[in-house]
């Protein structure tokens, strides 16, 4: 654990000056956790009555305000009977529905010896009129605080307030801050630093005894890039399954191998992440992120959706790209999967006798592959400007298979894909590009990039991979074939136009 403030250092003051704000950030990055033990920390010194409560099983009954709001105030005494006697939920006159979270509310402040202080988590799973009449009594309440009603109150959820579900007027969200624009702050939880993640890695090795090496600290910031579920989940694989003994340290290999297992387990945060590829406002950022080119006009409520999910992120270059490594393998995995379970059987003709890859091998079984099942299978990519990516991925996912693996680095802007497939000892590096109507033959600005991708790697050789995409150049099978050239630098590369 981290100090519950440390990542939210604002939060005290906003309190202090009996502030109503927005706690927003992804799943999984510790905000009922953070605020839980801030409340905690509040009720203990003795100057507020702070608790943390729960809205989701209001969530239940979407078309029914006195439903909803009778679920949540019942689970609000549950919650409040933590606190010491004085400062729990008291008894209130009963009020009509679309009032009763309001006079709950107003009937708990008059009867707090101290201030109240309410952080109303999952606010967010609330919907249409149940969410707007709770937000309408928040701020209905707001001017009769702090003997009235809360002191200070925070709303947390996944996104801020404008991006709250309200499916009305032909519109999927609020798209506003009112009803509840009496919030002074919108605050989000960021992810921990390189160094936050050493020091909670160093608990425990404090308590174990068990020690991360250098070189692991560091490659687990750069798989997560400090996403607080994925920090966790990946030493709790490395400690818990890959090595036990704590006297034995855990190296980058562990890191890497507890990577691939989360990866390939898809548990409930990714899979949660993954259903979300195929929302159209998702799509439409993510697909030009995989191609590499420049889109049109995004709007900025579904850049911001996207960023609020924790799963783009904006790079020091000013571009924006997938949120970190794993989130970036999680994508691709997904969206190839339908092309994956497509897939024919297919023998191995890529290994040498004494099981290394063969890249001639390799390439020619990809050619053959592709001239025989490329165009029926480029229909079973949802998204359809990258297909033939994610049918050469699935491809060489039945390469790797158990084997290896395969990296991958992509955003909007780079004008390519690079690949780099690690089986066993062997390496090969990959770049990919498309060559679209109204354009010029990639081939020159494709080996200068590959050069600089094979250099970054220290490799003497690699692939340019060139989809034809224009339209009316004949069958696939007959234009697909592979030759040799060299990159500026005088590295061997294998061009396979497909």
């Amino acid at each position: 654990m981290l100090p519950a403030t440390r990542r939210l250092p604002e939060v005290r003051r906003l309190i202090e000056q009996e502030g109503y704000f927005v706690v927003h950030a992804p799943r999984q990055v510790g905000k009922t956790t953070a605020l839980l033990s801030l409340a905690q920390e509040l009720t203990s010194e003795g100057r507020y009555a702070a608790v943390l409560v729960s809205m989701e099983v209001g969530a239940a009954f979407p078309g029914d305000i006195g439903a909803a709001e009778a679920a949540i105030l019942d689970d609000w005494r549950e919650t409040a009977a933590q606190l010491p006697p004085e400062l729990r939920l008291p008894p209130f006159s009963e009020a009509p529905p679309g009032r009763r979270v309001g006079a709950a509310l107003a009937a708990w402040s008059r009867a707090s010896p101290r201030p109240l202080v309410v952080f109303l988590d999952e606010i967010d799973s609330l919907r249409d009129e149940v969410l707007v009449s709770v937000l309408r009594q928040l701020r209905s309440g707001h001017s009769n605080r702090p003997q009235n009603f809360p002191a200070s109150l925070a709303l947390i959820g996944l996104r801020d307030v404008r991006d709250y579900k309200v499916t009305s007027d032909d519109r999927e969200s609020l798209g506003t801050a009112s009803p509840f624009n009496i919030k002074v702050r919108s605050l989000t939880l960021r992810d921990f630093t390189a160094e936050e993640v050493s020091e909670l890695y160093q608990q425990h090795t404090s308590e174990t005894g068990q020690r991360f090496e250098a070189d692991a600290l560091t490659r687990a910031f750069e798989l997560t890039q400090g996403q607080p579920w994925l920090v966790n989940a990946l030493a709790k694989v490395a400690v818990e399954e890959l090595v036990t003994d704590t006297t034995q340290p855990i190296r980058r290999a562990d890191i890497e191998r507890a990577k691939v297992l989360l990866i390939e387990r898809q548990e409930t945060h990714l899979d949660s992440l993954a259903e979300r590829l195929r929302e159209p406002r998702i799509r439409a950022i993510l697909e030009p992120m995989l191609a590499g080119t420049i889109p049109g006009a995004l709007p900025p409520d579904d850049v911001r959706f996207a960023v609020d999910l924790g799963l783009i992120r904006m790079n020091e270059a000013g571009a924006f790209e997938v949120a970190n490594p794993i989130y970036r393998e999680v994508v691709v995995r997904e969206l190839s999967f339908p092309s994956r379970a497509a897939l024919p059987p297919l023998q191995p003709t890529w290994l040498r006798p004494d099981g290394r890859l063969d890249p001639k091998g390799l390439c020619d079984a990809f050619i053959a592959f592709w001239r025989q099942h490329g165009e029926p299978l480029l229909a079973t990519a949802p998204y359809h400007e990258v297909a033939p990516h994610l049918v050469l991925m699935a491809f060489l996912h039945r390469v790797v298979n158990g084997g290896g693996s395969i990296e991958r680095e992509y955003a909007i802007g780079r004008g390519r894909m690079d690949l780099c497939v690690r089986y066993k000892q062997d390496t090969l590096a990959l770049e990919i590009k498309v060559w679209r109507d109204k354009e010029a033959d990639p081939l020159a600005e494709g080996l200068s990039q590959l050069d600089r991708y094979l250099a970054g790697l220290n490799l003497d050789s690699g692939w340019l991979v060139i989809f034809d995409r224009r339209s009316g150049v004949g069958a696939l099978a007959e234009r697909t074939r592979s030759e040799q050239a060299t990159t500026p630098s005088g590295r061997a590369v294998t061009i396979i136009r497909a």
